[in-house]
């Protein structure tokens, strides 16, 4: 029997609120996370992730409250994610009621990171997120033995960047080779997020997400640019991924959970109803 693929909201909080923008930027308010997560867990959803995309120390103390209420109302796995530099960062996360810890900027600037948790935690509680950006040259790549050369649907032949610091910084690593050293350092899944489509709504970036879960063996978590049911099914299909993440279709009632795993069903793809 097939595993089964999962769907996953994604709540990026800031100041104890949700938010969500486009390409990373214009970020509006979408609602009090305890409550939307709730909303999520009676829709069917099969894990949940917050992430604290400003990581201030202030805000770190809001997001532990938040998982602390957020864990007493929730029968679903939380990952949660920002800011996580150290493994006291993720024990303190994981005490708050985290199921799984997210790393991204904090791995790429240290990727022993990785292994320390792995090895404290459990490869299972880490997820490494990698942020990545299409780069058309090549030179600009730093990782060793060059650039993954991967062909866009148009024709265009381009490799992908990890960025980091919410997409602000670039690093000259090449994403597919970044996974699959993650995976080696112990991560447990890669959470991918295309910059190119975040907040698109024109569906999954799939040239990298299907590359990407081709070359590992861990889980990859397909995120940004749901804006129909269909592109769930294309991201699980011409993706491979093993779970797809999407945030402002269901913070904004555009569909519910239940719905898109009716809709994956109905065409063949095995999800928990």
């Amino acid at each position: 029997m097939a595993l089964t693929k999962r769907i996953i909201p994604c709540l990026d909080i800031k100041d104890g609120r949700v938010v969500k923008g486009t390409n990373f930027l214009g970020l509006r308010d979408a609602g009090d996370p305890v409550e939307l997560a709730a909303r999520y867990n009676e829709q069917g959803a099969d894990e949940v992730v917050f992430l604290d995309i400003t990581a201030s120390k202030e805000g770190r103390g809001a997001l532990l409250d938040v998982i602390r209420r957020a864990a007493d109302k929730l029968f679903l796995p939380l990952t949660v994610g920002g800011g996580v530099n150290t493994v006291d960062d993720m024990r303190a996360l994981l005490r708050a009621g985290a199921d799984k810890v997210s790393v991204n900027t904090g791995g790429v600037k240290n990727p022993h990171l990785i292994s320390e948790g792995a090895e404290m935690f459990g490869n299972q509680c880490i997820v490494c997120a990698i942020d990545v950006k299409r780069n058309d040259n090549f030179a600009e790549c730093t990782s060793e033995g060059g650039a993954t050369r991967i062909t866009l649907t148009d024709g265009t032949v381009c490799w992908y960047e990890v960025v980091i610091y919410g997409g602000s910084k670039r690093t000259g690593m090449d994403a597919v080779k970044w996974a699959k050293k993650a995976e080696s350092l112990g991560a447990g899944e890669i959470l991918l997020t295309s910059m190119e489509t975040d907040g698109v709504k024109e569906g999954f970036d799939i040239p990298i997400t299907s590359r990407i879960a081709s070359e590992v063996h861990i889980p990859v978590i397909a995120s940004g640019g749901v804006g129909s049911m269909e592109h769930f099914y294309t991201g699980f299909t011409d993706g491979k991924a093993d779970a797809c993440l999407a945030a402002s279709v269901f913070h904004f009632g555009e569909m519910t959970v239940g719905e898109v795993k009716e809709y994956l069903d109905k065409k063949g793809v095995p999800v928990r109803i």
